[in-house]
C-alpha cells in the first residue's frame, strides 16, 4: 500500500467527470488529509459530491485561495486546468509538489505500459490492443492445456508460443483518458507482471516529468489541429503529446505515423527509443514498422513478413481505422516479438468492438441508418466521417457543429461542399458553427438559415423530415461541446435519447 499518512493533499478542481472524484478517493485510502477547492458552487458539484460522502475532506467550493496552496504539501490538479494557470504557477514558486492522475501513475503503477496519445484514434487503438491481446491470452491458455500430453520437441516450441502465459499470468488492464477507468481507479490492481494498456491525453501528459517510469511502448497515432484554445501554438501541442516518449530508453519502442506531416517534428527531438513505423505506403527499406499494400498488411523488422488481407476490413471499418488496427498489431508484435501469433489475429479482428460515439450506428432499417459521432472534436475527425459514410448512399444528411478549439475549418468546408447538398447540411449553433459557416460562405456555399438550430432534437427533427430512400444520417460535431453538455459523452448520450424518443426504438 502507498502510504499518504499525515500527508496534506489539495485537490484543485473537482469537477464533474471524474477526475477529482478519483484522485480524492485514491489519496484517502491511502491515508492522506484532504482539502478540495473548484470554481463551481457546491449546487453546481452536487453530484460530485455525493460520491464521495464517506470520505472526510475540507471543500472551499466557488473561488480559490492561496492558503489552501500554502497549506498543502501535494495539489493534485484537474485535467481541466492547464498546466499554466496562475495556481499552478503560484504553488510551484512555493516549492509544493505539483501532480496530476498521470503523475501519479508513473510514479507509483506496477507493471508493464503500453501508452498512446494522438489527436485521433487514442480509444478504438487502446481498446483493440486490448481486445487483441486478450485474444491471444485466451488462445494461448487453451492452446497449451489440449497439448498437454505431446511430446517434448512439440512442447518446446508450444512454450515459445504460449510465453505470456508460462512466464506467469499477466492480467491485462485498460484505462486512462476513459472516465469509467481513470489512471487511479486502475493503479490499485497493478502488479510486477500486469500489463497495463493506457489511453493519454495532452492534458494528463502536461504533467509527466523527466524520471518518472517509461511505456515499454509509446504511441503517437497522429498530431492534427486540436486544443488550441488551451496550447498557444501547435508546437507546443506537439511537444505535450511528445513528452510521452522523454523518458524511453534504447530497451524502449517508439510508434509513430509515417504519413503525418508532424512525425519529422517528433523525430527531430531525437527519442531514444527504438522507432517503428505505420503507413499506408511501402514503408523505405531502411525503415521498421507496419505498411499497406494491395490491401495486404505487412511487418518489416529483422525481415518482411506479410500478415494477411484486409479488404474487407477497410471496408466495413473504413481507412482511418485501418490506421487503428495496423497500430494495434504493430505493439501486440513489438510487446510479444511473435510474428505467428499476430497472424493467427486476422479471424478476431472482424469482432473488435468501435467505442461508444465514434462512427456508431445507432439505428438502422431498410432505407435509414443513424450514426452517432459524437467524439469527433475535430474538424478532421468529421471529415474521416464524412468520406466514409459518403461512399454508401447519395443522401448523406450532416449534423455538425459545437464549440470552438480555436481549429481551422477549411479543410471541413471544403469535403462538405464536395460531399453534402445544401439542403442536407443541418447545424447545430455554437462558436464552432460559426466559424464553419464563415468558411463554408467563402468557397460560394450556400447556407439554408432555416436549417440552423439550437439544440440537437430541432436538427435530428428536420433530418428525419428531408431524409430520402436509403438516407444516413450522421452525427459529427467536428467540434468541442462544453457550451451546451459536459462533454461529448453527454452529448452522445443525449444524442441517443433524441433518436430512441423521435424514432420510436
Amino acid at each position: 500500500m502507498i502510504d499518504f499518512k499525515n500527508k496534506k493533499i489539495l485537490i484543485f478542481g473537482l469537477g464533474r467527470l471524474g477526475g477529482g472524484i478519483s484522485s480524492t478517493k485514491w489519496f484517502y485510502q491511502n491515508g492522506a488529509k484532504l482539502r478540495i477547492t473548484d470554481l463551481k458552487t457546491k449546487k453546481e458539484l452536487q453530484d460530485s459530491i455525493e460520491k464521495l460522502k464517506n470520505i472526510k475532506a475540507k471543500y472551499i467550493l466557488g473561488k480559490h485561495r492561496k492558503e489552501d496552496f500554502d497549506w498543502a504539501d501535494i495539489i493534485v490538479v484537474n485535467p481541466a486546468i492547464s498546466y499554466k494557470n496562475e495556481f499552478v504557477k503560484y504553488a510551484k514558486e512555493k516549492g509544493k509538489e505539483v501532480v496530476n492522475d498521470c503523475y501519479l501513475f508513473f510514479k507509483y503503477a506496477q507493471g508493464e505500459i503500453i501508452a498512446l496519445t494522438g489527436t485521433r484514434g487514442k480509444t478504438t487503438t487502446t481498446t483493440w490492443i486490448y481486445e487483441l491481446l486478450k485474444a491471444i491470452h485466451g488462445y494461448t491458455r487453451i492452446f497449451t492445456r489440449i497439448n498437454a500430453d505431446i511430446d517434448a520437441d512439440k512442447r518446446e516450441y508450444r512454450r515459445q508460443e504460449t510465453r505470456i502465459d508460462i512466464d506467469g499470468f499477466k492480467e491485462i488492464i485498460i484505462g486512462g483518458n476513459q472516465p469509467d477507468k481513470s489512471l487511479l481507479k486502475i493503479i490499485k490492481r497493478g502488479r510486477k507482471n500486469s500489463l497495463f494498456v493506457l489511453e493519454l491525453s495532452s492534458f494528463q501528459l502536461e504533467f509527466y516529468e523527466k524520471n518518472l517510469k517509461a511505456p515499454k511502448i509509446a504511441i503517437i497515432t497522429n498530431i492534427y489541429n486540436d486544443h488550441l484554445n488551451r496550447y498557444e501554438s501547435f508546437e507546443e501541442y506537439a511537444l505535450t503529446k511528445a513528452k510521452i516518449f522523454q523518458n524511453q530508453t534504447e530497451n524502449d519502442y517508439l510508434i509513430l505515423n509515417y504519413d503525418n506531416e508532424w512525425t519529422k517534428f517528433l523525430l527531430n527531438l531525437k527519442p531514444k527509443s527504438k522507432v517503428y513505423f505505420v503507413s499506408f505506403k511501402n514503408l523505405p527499406k531502411n525503415l521498421k514498422g507496419i505498411f499497406l499494400k494491395n490491401n495486404y498488411l505487412f511487418i518489416r523488422d529483422q525481415k518482411l513478413e506479410k500478415l494477411f488481407n484486409i479488404k474487407k476490413f477497410r471496408k466495413i471499418y473504413g481507412d482511418h481505422n485501418v490506421y487503428n488496427l495496423m497500430f494495434a498489431l504493430l505493439a501486440i508484435y513489438l510487446y510479444l516479438k511473435n510474428i505467428n501469433l499476430v497472424k493467427k489475429l486476422k479471424s478476431k479482428i472482424y469482432s473488435l468492438s468501435l467505442p461508444p460515439f465514434r462512427e456508431q450506428i445507432i439505428y438502422q432499417s431498410k432505407n435509414l441508418i443513424v450514426i452517432n459521432d459524437s467524439a469527433a472534436t475535430s474538424p478532421e475527425a468529421t471529415i474521416s466521417a464524412i468520406v466514409r459514410f459518403s461512399k454508401l448512399t447519395k443522401n448523406l444528411i450532416l449534423i455538425s457543429g459545437g464549440t470552438d478549439k480555436n481549429l481551422n475549418f477549411n479543410g471541413l468546408a471544403k469535403i462538405i461542399k464536395q460531399k453534402i447538398k445544401k439542403e442536407n447540411l443541418i447545424l447545430f449553433n455554437g462558436s464552432a458553427t460559426k466559424k464553419l459557416i464563415n468558411e463554408l460562405e467563402k468557397i460560394n456555399y450556400k447556407i439554408l438559415e432555416e436549417n440552423i438550430f439550437e439544440n440537437l432534437k430541432d436538427c435530428l427533427e428536420k433530418a428525419l423530415k428531408i431524409k430520402k430512400q436509403k438516407s444516413i444520417i450522421l452525427f459529427s460535431p467536428g467540434a468541442a461541446s462544453f457550451e451546451k453538455f459536459k462533454n461529448e459523452f453527454d452529448r452522445g448520450k443525449k444524442f441517443n435519447k433524441i433518436v430512441k424518443s423521435l424514432l420510436k426504438i
